[in-house]
């Protein structure tokens, strides 16, 4: 009789980019494989749900094509041709490479390049220990958040909100910019408990009829980029209607009867011309939300990577103002909690050696800080060698052609650590073999939630795979840098960092193996003020404050409205590019993770193109026909789907394939622009004009 195999269930935390931070439970077989991955019950927010791509990472940690040994190029740039090399070796020769590198031109010239591939805190930010102990290039992140925190926090003064598990005590949640669905499932779990159990009304906002607009009772499907004049015209009926919640406004607002104001022209005929949803149902949402003043407002990221993100962001934020629901349990607004965390990163990031006269640059202009644009640059030496960790910008940056004409250089020198061979990794001069996040030690916060989180090692790492701090410290010692973190083990940085924060030891995280850090009622709904110094909600923003001496605001930061408005300064489709793109999450991929596994990629199936059936027929496009999109940065091809879920103009690429999925091997992003979003920088990539053709 065959005995069965030992299954033990360990804790843990999902690693990646996604505000929900899932608590785990993960079947462990034989201390030395995984089996079924489940959300944990007994973690209140994660509450036992988790999305259908980590329940099957058995498939991604076990892949047969994961890299397990270091490896040199023998070959051209990209050709693929590698060669095996151990680890002292590949360690002494980038050492050596970045010495050489330094000696020409400084140590600016090389630039640590990171980002979220995974979340947690030792092994995402430890390279800045690195860069900072050796004075290398900074790295403005850019890619994802900018404009939807300076949006948030324009009005609050502080990146935190009510509880996210007050979702499930609203009388109406509202979902915007964000497809739940595919992206954040703990958002409609708790939304649909609402309905369920008060029975809730659920509004999504979002311009296509994607998973999460078919659970809502009521969808507004409107142009990309208009949320702005949504709000206003929302904003206009509550108090043309006496919905306002005026004693809240007197008490917490900075100028609500110059909001009233301003918004008397703001109607909802106006934003109906704008925004191509019907005027009927432009008053139904400001009445439904008007009536019920517990409505929580789910502010996600995707509406805001426009060029007006961060105005918009700030615009839908100021409706819950206006009603006066953050007064309430289950009311008020959210985006993201990373306040509420108070991290001390001395010890993670060698703050305590950061010279702030340093340049930094920014993430989404890797492209022209590769091939020597100086503004890029902020006119210093060229950047001549790269670290890269936990990111893949060859297929994520944005301005891909410029991407790939920089990494092709043949005097970059190029690390990538990577789990498999990406589209960054087939560039790179030195390949080395990463872990992933069940294979070492790490602690983890909630963006979408309120819990500090440990996850441990559970199984042995194949092959010669080593973490971010093992690689992050080998390199630290070849190159001279001197720092208490690099004589660390990450549980000793860990807990260190735990007490510095005021979240207790690791020994105490460990027993509970999540720590609940959500501020009480009062502080959560800012009933004792919002976070600026005259306590009260900024409908009147400061945008041209700039956070980042080394950056500053953008040229336009001034011209941002002064008030909630629709800024029309989005990329506009126009004769010869009529159609705007906007290049959406996929429900089985992660930005490029999970593009790898068989299961993920056999249900996206090959790269496509949404687009309406009456503009699939003006371009003789049949439901699976090749189209070839693009603009002045490029093109790219992909397949025609025909699909009604659309306006008229709008086409919508659903999740990052590697670039090879794409006939002559340019993604997306190649169609993305990267300048730099008011009023801080960041990435509009939803804010695409594009021409489409049959091929």
């Amino acid at each position: 009789m065959n005995a069965q195999p030992k299954i033990a269930k360990r804790p843990s935390v999902c690693p990646h980019d996604c505000p929900s931070a899932c608590a785990l439970e993960v079947e462990v077989i034989e201390d030395a494989r995984i089996g079924r991955v489940r959300g944990a019950k007994t973690q209140s927010y994660t509450d036992g749900v988790i999305c259908a791509k980590v329940a099957r990472y058995a498939e991604r940690i076990h892949h047969p094509d994961r890299l397990t040994r270091p490896l040199r190029r023998v070959g051209a740039k990209g050709e693929g041709r590698w060669a095996p090399i151990g680890w002292d070796e590949a360690l002494d020769e980038i050492a050596a490479r970045f010495l050489d590198a330094e000696r020409a031109h400084g140590a600016e010239t090389v630039w640590p390049y990171y980002y979220a591939g995974t979340m947690g805190l030792v092994m995402r930010d430890g390279i800045n220990r690195l860069r900072h102990a050796k004075r290398y290039s900074g790295m403005y992140a850019t890619i994802c958040t900018t404009m939807a925190w300076t949006g948030f926090i324009a009005g609050t003064g502080r990146l935190a909100g009510p509880d996210p598990r007050e979702m499930a005590k609203a009388d109406c949640v509202v979902i915007w910019g964000t497809n739940a669905v595919n992206t954040q499932v703990n958002v409609m779990h708790h939304a649909m408990r609402a309905r369920r159990e008060r029975g809730a009304k659920i509004v999504v906002v979002d311009i296509y009829q994607n998973s999460t607009m078919a659970q809502a009772d009521l969808a507004l499907l409107l142009k990309p980029g208009t949320d702005g004049a949504l709000a206003c015209a929302v904003m206009h009926v509550l108090f043309r209607d006496g919905l306002a919640d005026r004693d809240y406004l007197a008490a917490y607002a900075d100028d609500p009867a110059g909001l009233e104001a301003h918004l008397a022209t703001r109607t909802p005929e106006w934003a109906a011309a704008i925004t191509g949803l019907s005027v009927a149902d432009i008053e139904a949402f400001a009445h439904l939300v008007g009536a019920r003043k517990r409505s929580y407002f789910r502010l996600g990221y995707g509406f805001t990577r426009q060029r007006n993100g961060a105005a918009n962001m700030h615009a839908a934020l100021c409706i819950p103002t206006v009603t006066g629901a953050w007064a309430h349990e289950g009311g008020g607004g959210f985006h993201n909690n990373g306040a509420i965390y108070h991290w001390d990163k001395t010890l993670i990031e060698g703050l305590d050696v950061r010279d702030t006269a340093v340049r930094v640059l920014d993430q989404s202009q890797i492209g022209r800080v590769l091939t020597g644009d100086a503004e890029a640059l902020r006119h210093g030496p060229p950047v001549t060698a790269l670290l890269i960790q936990n990111t893949n910008p060859v297929n994520v940056a944005p301005e891909q052609a410029l991407v790939k004409r920089g990494f092709a250089r043949e005097d970059l020198f190029t690390v990538v650590h990577e789990q498999f061979m990406t589209d960054t990794a087939a560039m790179a001069d030195i390949v080395l073999p990463a872990t992933m996040f069940l294979e070492h030690d790490d602690v983890y916060q909630g963006g979408g939630h309120q819990f500090v989180m440990w996850g441990g090692k559970l199984v042995e790492a194949p092959g010669e795979c080593r973490s971010n701090h093992e690689v992050i410290c080998a390199l630290a010692h070849r190159l001279g840098a001197v720092h208490p973190g690099f004589e660390m083990t990450p549980a000793e940085i860990v807990d260190r960092t735990l007490q510095a924060s005021g979240h207790g030891t690791l020994e105490a995280l460990k027993a509970e193996d999540w720590l609940d850090v959500q501020p009480d009622f009062r502080a959560s709904h800012y009933l004792d003020g919002f976070a600026w110094p005259d306590g009260r909600f900024r409908f009147r923003p400061e945008w041209p404050t700039a956070p980042n001496a080394n950056i500053g605001p953008t040229a336009d930061a001034a011209a941002m409205p002064g008030f909630p408005d629709h800024w029309a300064v989005t990329e506009e489709a126009d004769a010869a590019r009529p159609f705007r793109l906007a290049t959406s999450p996929a429900r089985n991929f992660l930005n490029s993770s999970f593009a790898e596994t068989p299961t993920s990629v056999a249900k996206e199936g090959p790269p496509a193109l949404l687009i309406h059936p009456e503009d699939a027929a003006a371009l003789g496009l049949a439901d699976g026909a090749p189209v070839e999109i693009g603009n002045d940065r490029g093109a790219v091809r992909l397949t025609a789907r025909p699909f009604e879920g659309l306006r008229r103009g709008v086409v919508i690429a659903e999740g990052l394939h590697p670039n090879g999925a794409h006939e002559g091997g340019a993604g997306i992003n190649t169609l993305v622009g990267a300048d730099a979003v008011a009023p801080y920088g960041g990435a509009a990539f939803h804010d695409v004009a594009v021409w489409a053709r049959a091929v």
